[in-house]
């Protein structure tokens, strides 16, 4: 006879009432909630719910995972990726986004860095038709508005184009959008002045959003790291919403080690009664492309047909050339920069020179003239990396992007290499800055927190064993480690291996009664 049924008859002989069934329990596990300090029980499931959370569960289940010795906690939420592509592709498989179920993410946001799409509606609901592996909540981005409106040009919008950029940032909260995304660093939306995007963040200020932002500067590029923070803190102030600061970092040799200037700069503004959080990967390499990383903001003016022209345009060049000089001793030099996809995919640019015959600069531009290829810029110190770990309103993000082994292995290395090895974090410090702190941050209700009632996301791994095994070289290899994924209830990972069933769903955001038509 099964256990249950054992169970069952038991009660019945005794004159007992037969205990509540229910569809799932996770049995004996160390169990971390999100928000209280851990214990060894059980976490009951009925249906896409949890049930009950507690230390011996008075429950019958359809079926009992044993949980002794692994970790149970709430699926992981990851905070900045570029994920949108993959989550809308014609391919299921990619749709299941297998790289982050393996490590236990459940949930990640979209349309960072400014990139979010405009028609936030059609990306949330694109899951009904198109299942996905994971639930998704979405930014509107900020450059896709302002190059909708006024284009590739550097210059400032006319008060009509303003006034329509408004309309569709008001437009998309109203949609569900989590807030406003913006990547200032990147052209076009570097041509934007401060009073521009806070008119813009005003519009999600009123209908509960957020403010996330790639700040205009992490390093010495232009206005500085320090003053691109107090920026995005001014923006926040001034617009009336919480600032999340994207992948916070101390990028390149001129500002290493400012990290704790940073941080003082961040708590200030919480002691004032701001609300300002940051997300951070845990790797010493970025991912951008190359003409990002190396050709100035002035030279992208008009899109990269004006680009590619200015490249033979004597009348520049030799400013250019100073300028991309000066930007590669920013990054570290030649050898920091590891090409990542296209024709010299795994070289570093100080290969590609010796190969082409070419100083780095020359050899960088004959690059960009074929295609903009992604590369690994490796240009921060591991003590401003783990500075910035520490601080309790530093969340985990992975900034997930093609070629870069943070996609595949964020979550894992986090855990292996700066709690497990480094001991940077707990392990309760690493679980709520990976699934509750987002959550809450960002009002993403009922998921981040094992508790009654929540949205039966959970991740069961074993300590000893997760880990990425994503390389630089190898940026797709799945983590190990994880044994049970619950995604809506519903079994994404089991036993360790993929289910192949995508129960993610678009999570739209609730503006506030009155806000919207």
């Amino acid at each position: 006879m099964r256990p249950i049924a054992l169970l069952l008859a038991a009660a019945m002989l005794a004159g007992a009432s037969p205990p509540e069934r229910v569809d799932l329990i996770i049995r004996g596990g160390t169990v971390y909630t999100g928000s209280a300090a851990p214990f060894v029980g059980d976490v009951a499931v009925s249906g896409e719910r949890i049930r009950a959370v507690g230390p011996r569960l008075p429950f019958a289940a359809a079926r009992v995972v044993e949980a002794r010795g692994l970790v149970v906690a709430p699926g992981f939420i990851d905070a900045h990726t570029h994920l949108g592509g993959q989550l809308r592709s014609d391919d299921a498989q990619e749709r299941l986004v297998p790289g982050f179920l393996m490590q236990g993410v459940t949930t990640a946001f979209v349309g960072n860095d400014g990139g979010g799409d405009a028609d936030v509606g059609t990306v949330l609901d694109s899951a009904r038709a198109r299942p996905v592996g994971i639930n998704y909540a979405a930014y509107v981005g900020f450059g896709e508005v302002r190059s909708a409106v006024v284009g590739e040009a550097d210059r400032a919008p006319t008060p009509d184009e303003l006034t329509r950029m408004r309309a569709m940032v008001a437009t998309a909260m109203c949609q569900g959008a989590l807030g406003l995304s913006t990547g200032l660093f990147y052209a076009p939306q570097s041509f934007a002045a401060p009073e521009e995007v806070v008119a813009l963040a005003r519009e999600a200020a009123a209908r509960g959003g957020v403010y996330d932002s790639h700040i205009r500067d992490e390093s010495s590029y232009s206005v500085g790291l320090a003053a691109a923070v107090d920026e995005a803190i001014a923006v926040g102030r001034e617009a009336g919403l919480p600032v999340n600061i994207s992948h916070i970092k101390a990028l390149g040799v001129d500002v290493h080690g400012q990290a704790p200037a940073i941080i003082a700069r961040v708590e200030a503004a919480r002691a004032a009664g701001q609300r300002v959080t940051a997300d951070q990967y845990p790797w010493s390499a970025s991912g951008t492309t190359l003409a990002a990383a190396l050709v100035p903001r002035w030279a992208h003016d008009g899109g990269r047909d004006a680009l590619l022209r200015r490249f033979g345009d004597a009348a520049v060049a030799d400013r250019l050339r100073s300028d991309m000089a000066l930007n590669l001793r920013r990054r570290g030099g030649a050898e920091s920069l590891l090409i990542t996809e296209g024709r010299y995919r795994g070289q570093r640019l100080s290969e590609v020179a010796r190969t082409l015959a070419l100083d780095p600069v020359a050899a960088a531009t004959a690059v960009i003239r074929i295609g903009d290829s992604r590369v690994a810029s490796f240009n921060q110190t591991e003590e401003d990396i783990a500075a910035f770990m520490r601080r309790p309103w530093v969340m985990t993000g992975s900034d997930a992007s093609g070629g870069h082994p943070r996609a595949y292995g964020s979550f894992a290395r986090k855990y292996d290499e700066y709690v497990r090895k480094r001991r940077v974090l707990g392990l309760r410090d690493f679980i709520e800055r990976s699934s509750a702190l987002a959550a809450d941050t960002f009002g993403i209700a009922d998921r981040g927190h094992l508790r009654p009632g929540a949205f039966a996301d959970v991740v069961l791994f074993d300590p000893a064993a997760f880990a990425a095994r994503a390389t630089y070289a190898e940026p797709t290899s799945l983590a190990t480690g994880v044994r049970l994924v619950l995604v809506n209830g519903v079994p994404a990972v089991d036993e360790g291996r993929l289910t192949g069933v995508a129960a993610g769903r678009g999570l739209p955001q609730t503006p506030p009664p009155g806000s919207c038509p």
